[in-house]
């Protein structure tokens, strides 16, 4: 199938119950830092229009691997593609939204200034940068400069920020660090709205309460991808009713392996 083709194809494909196909496909991939190996050898697909959690402890390599999804982390070798398309072409550019865990937003202007901004470079207007910022939760927040704000609403103004454009995939890393449990909970359900209206998305966590609220699971190790299954398959196989103890057993497998 030729690119064009299949960015028609995926652009038809929605979640919620519809067909689903593969929106990220990494093969092979290796990633050095220095003299170490980052990511060993990692091949994975991340399907469209749901919520897949990319799960491991820190240090597992799970931003680099992000990193690489979006297009700006040099590889060794394998491949990252995008809804056919290489990581980071020019083609994605404006289908690919990407929140860091440190925020990426302008801590001298407020949120709205921030938002609006990156609603000028999508060609959109005030409604939608307006839009965006209620998404999150940030309408009393919105004249506020950034810099004065928590680091849990600055953290939502990048998320705001990254919704402007309505992208097919949104990637983000540790999005619910150091927010509270009901703004978690309702980010999760805004989440879900999103995969459900036909957006991709790659949400790492190392957070295991999170784990179950996705709706397919990578786990992620020293560089290794030892999991891939719904949240439920997991814990089948591992024989317990605990996310946690099932990503437990299965790292003891495979050291004992």
């Amino acid at each position: 199938m030729k690119s064009t083709e299949a960015r028609r194809a995926f652009s038809q494909i929605k979640g919620g119950g519809g067909v689903v196909g593969q929106g990220i496909e990494v093969k092979d991939l290796v990633v050095e830092r220095g003299k170490r190996e980052v990511l060993r050898g990692i091949t994975c697909t991340v399907p469209t229009g749901q919520v897949t959690g990319l799960l491991g402890p820190s240090g597992s390599g799970k931003t680099t691997l992000i990193r690489a999804i979006v297009g700006v982390q040099i590889v060794k070798s394998g491949s990252v593609t995008v809804f056919g398309e290489p990581a980071g072409s020019a083609e994605l550019r404006r289908t690919v939204g990407y929140v860091t865990q440190a925020p990426s937003v302008y801590a001298d202007l407020t949120v709205r200034e921030n938002v609006r901004y990156f609603a000028a470079l999508y060609g959109l207007g005030a409604p939608e940068a307006e839009r965006a910022i209620d998404d999150v939760g940030l309408k009393e927040a919105a004249g506020q400069l950034v810099g004065n704000l928590s680091g849990g609403q600055r953290s939502r103004a990048s998320l705001a920020c990254a919704l402007i454009g309505t992208p097919r995939l949104l990637v983000l890393d540790e999005p619910t660090v150091g927010l509270d449990p009901l703004l978690r909970a309702d980010l999760w359900a805004k989440f879900h709205a999103l995969a459900k209206a036909g957006t991709t998305l790659l949400v790492s966590s190392h957070v295991m309460d999170e784990a179950g609220r996705c709706d397919r699971l990578l786990l992620i190790r020293e560089g290794r991808l030892i999991g891939d299954d719904t949240p439920a398959a997991i814990r089948e196989r591992a024989g317990t009713d605990d996310l946690e103890e099932a990503f437990l057993r299965r790292i003891r497998e495979q050291v004992t392996a």
